[in-house]
């Protein structure tokens, strides 16, 4: 039986993803979304809808809510307390058809033990399969916006967060270019559960005129063989940290959820290639080489 509250937030976060596929579906002018609705064996569920669009080529827009006791792997893995939980979120994944348009994810997730400590995570990053400087300083300055209106130190914060998080260590390189990300975002430092809540949907309103606006500029542009190769080398990156290092798919899985919501955001085509070195001075070389942490991307100065 959920408190009033988790029914609030996990209402919203419904009425959140409603928003989504409907901007995405426009946006796209090809497809729609088809939705599985999922039980959990162990309490709760979820909405999962997949979109096999014109200019989206794949696209997921989750949703669930789910608790339950919590296991001793679950207590191991995520250092949890407590003997139940309670998880919801909507994530996001897009790998779309252009080479020159990125991937986007994003997720937002609230959490709560019946110890009464509760806390938010997630973010929004980009992953450029060819780096576009204005597409990059555009996407960064609507996420300092975004949090620059909660507050001044959550961009350079949230920021670092996200360049350490999303990184493919066995590579040494970013996953893109970054964005934002927080996890066990709680009452610390003096801020409120209305405060955190607040700046956590701001974030998630902020999904859909961001992305929309990438799409829009990048989804006509001209390519050929040699972009669509680059673009499937690039996912191959995208399902290796989805795959390796991701939070979010080792928490569904060691909390039983459905596998194919899990597997959402794997792209439906990657190659993998051995020890493929781009030709100096070329595209791939440009943005390879930027793909890495710590970049200022609020200004094109230094790229």
């Amino acid at each position: 039986m959920l408190s009033s509250e988790q029914d609030t937030i996990a209402n919203w976060l419904q009425s959140l993803q409603d928003h989504i596929c409907q901007e995405l579906e426009t946006a796209d002018g090809g497809g729609t979304f088809h939705e599985d609705i999922w039980q959990r064996p162990g309490g709760g569920g979820g909405r999962t809808r997949v979109l096999l669009g014109q200019h989206i080529e794949k696209g997921g827009v989750n949703f669930s809510a789910v608790y339950g006791a919590i296991t001793k792997r679950m207590r191991h893995s995520l250092q949890l307390e407590g003997a139940h939980f309670f998880a919801t979120g909507v994530s996001v994944v897009l790998h779309p058809t252009n080479p020159m348009t990125p991937i986007i994810h994003m997720n937002i997730r609230y959490f709560e033990l019946d110890t009464g400590i509760w806390w938010l995570g997630g973010g929004i990053d980009l992953t450029p399969h060819y780096i576009n400087v204005e597409d990059a300083c555009f996407f960064h300055q609507q996420l300092k916006a975004v949090c620059d209106r909660h507050d001044a130190d959550y961009y350079p914060k949230f920021k670092t967060w996200a360049d350490d998080y999303f990184y493919l260590r066995h590579r040494q390189e970013t996953r893109g270019i970054g964005g934002i990300f927080v996890d066990r975002l709680g009452a610390q430092d003096g801020f409120s559960k209305a405060q955190r809540l607040a700046f956590w949907k701001e974030v998630g309103l902020a999904f859909c005129p961001i992305y929309v606006h990438l799409l829009q500029r990048n989804k006509n542009l001209p390519f050929g063989e040699r972009e669509q190769r680059w673009q499937m080398l690039r996912r191959g990156r995208y399902v290796e940290f989805n795959l390796v290092w991701d939070a979010g798919t080792k928490f569904g899985l060691e909390t039983d959820g459905r596998t194919e919501s899990i597997l959402m955001s794997l792209p439906p085509v990657a190659y993998w290639q051995y020890d493929y070195q781009p030709e100096p001075n070329s595209p791939e070389a440009f943005t390879l080489a930027r793909l890495r942490k710590d970049i200022n991307w609020l200004t094109d100065n230094e790229l």
